[in-house]
Parts: structure tokens; C-alpha cells; sequence
């Protein structure tokens, strides 16, 4: 398995006057930078390799046990493709570098459940969630019955990102808005996503029909694949739940 890690993304205002850099991944959390904590998790896995996308900047901050940098595009979008592009002959772990408490058991946890998948992604139940980082900035979401917290990782299965690449990219962009991620699966999803009746298993059906591939959704996942710095108030949650636990 190859794990690739995405350190390309950029900040700015309060956020990058926090953490003294407009690069996301090299902020500083418990004493060391996002992206050592996402290559050290990785490392656990023992891949074949370790793969980060980013710019000079992350590039000359990397710690040992990454194995190539892939330059940085100055799109979102075409980072996430040369990512996913890495999984051409291997299953594939893509992460992002903005996840302050992941960890090599996690990860371990999440793809041992998600390898008889094509695409899987972790969502942890947001009562779990809210109980590991209480009074932490909300990032649930509602799917019908369901109170989960997207996982910032996504499984993909040897031979399957490349396949899928032009809606992995879109629904990797989106993962961050479940409307955003409706949207992309058409119109009835969207619909019953507005009538507040959109189902995990409404979503995983339809990605099914729509790429003929087995994607599902990795259950009652672990927290700390799901609570990443996205504001200046999760980097500041972040180091004062590091600072009392």
C-alpha cells in the first residue's frame, strides 16, 4: 500500500498569523508540524512507500520516512489527481496534513476494515466524536437518522483512483460540505438531501451506480481521523486539548 499525503493547502488572516505560515501542514501542534504527524501515522502502516504533495516549503520540512515529494499545483483539484494518481498499481491511503490527533492505530483500524472495498472513507458518530474533543468546534453533519463527522482519508483499492480519478477529485474537494457532495451525486440525492432524508446507504447505492465500484462508508470510525484545522479556532481547540489530556 502507498500513502499519500496532500500538504499543499494554504491559509491565511488570523489562521496563518496563529501558526507563522500560510502552509497549513507545517503547522505546529504538541511540538511538532501537521504534516510529522500525519508521515508518523503513516509510517505505522509500513507502506511500500510514503508520498507527500506539496511545495519548497514542505519539501525542505519533511521528516524521515517520506519517500518522494510530488510538486504542488497551484489548483486544489490537480493536487488531489497527481495524489490519487500514486495508487496506479497499489491500493492507495490518501490523507490530508491537517489532522492534529491521528495515529497509526486509527489509520490501522480504518483500513483494516475498508480493504475488501473499492473507494471506503471513515465517518465517526458525532456522539463519539463530541465525547473525545468535548467543547471542539462542531463538524457533524446530519444523514438522515445519523450524526456522523467525515473522515479527512480516503481507501482506495489497487487500480482504482485512476479509474475514478474525475469523481474521486470532485467528491474529495466536496468532502468538506455534504450539500456539495449531494450535489455531485445528482439531482434525487440532492432532493432528499433538502427533505432531510438522505441516508448513508442512499449515498453509497448511488455512488455504486454511478462508477460500478464497491464505495462504502467505514463506520463508527475512530475521532481522530475526523477532527482537522480548518479555522483558527480548531488550531487553538488543538493545542489546548494537547496541552490538558
Amino acid at each position: 500500500m502507498i500513502v499519500t499525503i496532500t500538504a499543499g493547502g494554504r491559509v491565511g488572516g488570523a489562521l496563518a498569523d496563529a501558526i507563522g505560515t500560510d502552509v497549513k501542514a507545517l503547522a505546529v501542534s504538541g511540538g511538532r508540524t501537521l504534516l510529522e504527524i500525519a508521515v508518523e501515522a503513516a509510517c505505522t502502516l509500513s507502506p511500500s512507500r510514503v508520498v507527500v504533495v506539496g511545495g519548497d516549503a514542505v519539501r525542505a520540512a519533511c521528516p524521515r520516512g517520506v519517500d518522494e515529494v510530488i510538486d504542488e499545483s497551484a489548483r486544489g483539484r490537480d493536487n488531489i489527481r497527481r495524489a490519487i494518481e500514486t495508487g496506479a498499481r497499489e491500493s492507495l491511503l490518501l490523507l490530508t496534513s491537517d489532522t492534529p490527533f491521528i495515529d497509526g492505530a486509527a489509520l490501522a483500524d480504518f483500513v483494516s476494515r475498508a480493504r475488501d472495498a473499492d473507494v471506503a472513507l471513515p465517518l465517526a458518530e458525532a456522539a463519539t466524536y463530541e465525547t473525545a474533543y468535548p467543547g471542539a468546534p462542531p463538524h457533524a453533519v446530519r444523514l438522515g437518522p445519523d450524526r456522523v463527522v467525515n473522515g479527512s482519508a480516503v481507501y482506495f483499492a489497487a487500480g482504482i483512483g485512476p479509474r475514478v480519478l474525475a469523481p474521486a477529485e470532485q467528491l474529495f474537494e466536496a468532502r468538506k460540505s455534504l450539500f456539495a457532495m449531494a450535489s455531485q451525486l445528482g439531482p434525487a440525492l440532492l432532493v432528499r438531501f433538502a427533505l432531510g432524508r438522505l441516508r448513508i446507504k442512499d449515498v453509497e447505492r448511488r455512488a455504486r451506480t454511478l462508477l460500478g465500484i464497491d464505495a462504502r462508508a467505514v463506520r463508527e470510525a475512530s475521532p481522530a481521523l475526523c477532527f482537522d484545522v480548518d479555522s483558527l479556532e480548531d488550531f487553538r481547540y488543538a493545542n489546548d486539548y494537547r496541552r490538558t489530556t
